[in-house]
């Protein structure tokens, strides 16, 4: 499969870039896209939600009423939870919800979750830039030339960039990422994935089972 190569303005170079067919090009499966979406979100639970049952809440322990003969409910703690002020009933308590995955199945989430973007257009291969300080104004520059602008859109590039994850880390609609980062919530929560020319190599090597 050929893509087109475009430049930071957003013009075709007149170069085109060969995909791995066995990558971006498989029958998407989508079970595996839910498996893995799942997890990666499971996993960013912190799971500390706490509430007091009714042995935890500090209160008296006297019976409140007699038995009988109040023409009302038995009662026989004000920490019971009918009472306001009371402990909850089956509360939530700290747990934890990290789950696992197996790890081809997680490449195959990956590949599917890629797939799914080249059949709906949604990935562009770019050539590599780079800025010599942080600058914001002109990666927006970058994302207006390419018709991405407020778009959700995830830059991969091929190894970690400092100067360009700097310009673009006050941009609420755009995340920074290596090609060995890429997850499959990521790729899907993407309105455009863009791809630096070098990075395809590093995602094909990365992806491969």
């Amino acid at each position: 499969m050929e893509v087109k190569v475009l430049n930071i303005a957003g013009k075709e170079t007149g170069r085109k870039i060969e995909l791995n067919d066995s990558i971006f090009a498989i029958e998407p499966n989508d079970h595996a896209i839910y498996l893995d979406v799942k997890q990666y979100l499971n996993n960013q639970r912190q799971g500390t939600s706490k509430s007091k049952e009714r042995n935890e809440i500090s209160g008296s322990t006297r019976k409140l009423k007699r038995q009988k003969g109040t023409g009302t409910a038995r009662a026989g703690s004000i920490k019971s939870p009918l009472f306001r002020g009371g402990g909850r009933v089956f509360g939530p308590r700290p747990r934890d919800y990290e789950s696992k995955l197996n790890k081809k199945v997680k490449q195959l989430a990956r590949k599917s979750a890629l797939a799914h973007k080249i059949l709906d257009n949604k990935i562009l291969v770019i050539e590599d830039f780079n800025f010599d300080t942080p600058k914001t104004k002109e990666f927006i520059s970058i994302c207006t030339n390419l018709n991405i602008g407020d778009k959700k859109s995830l830059f991969v590039l091929s190894e970690p960039n400092k100067n360009i994850y700097l310009s673009s880390r006050n941009l609420q609609a755009v995340s920074v990422v290596t090609a060995s980062e890429l997850n499959t919530y990521q790729i899907l929560n993407a309105k455009k994935v863009v791809v630096l020319e070098s990075s395809v190599s590093k995602i094909e090597e990365f992806f491969k089972i």
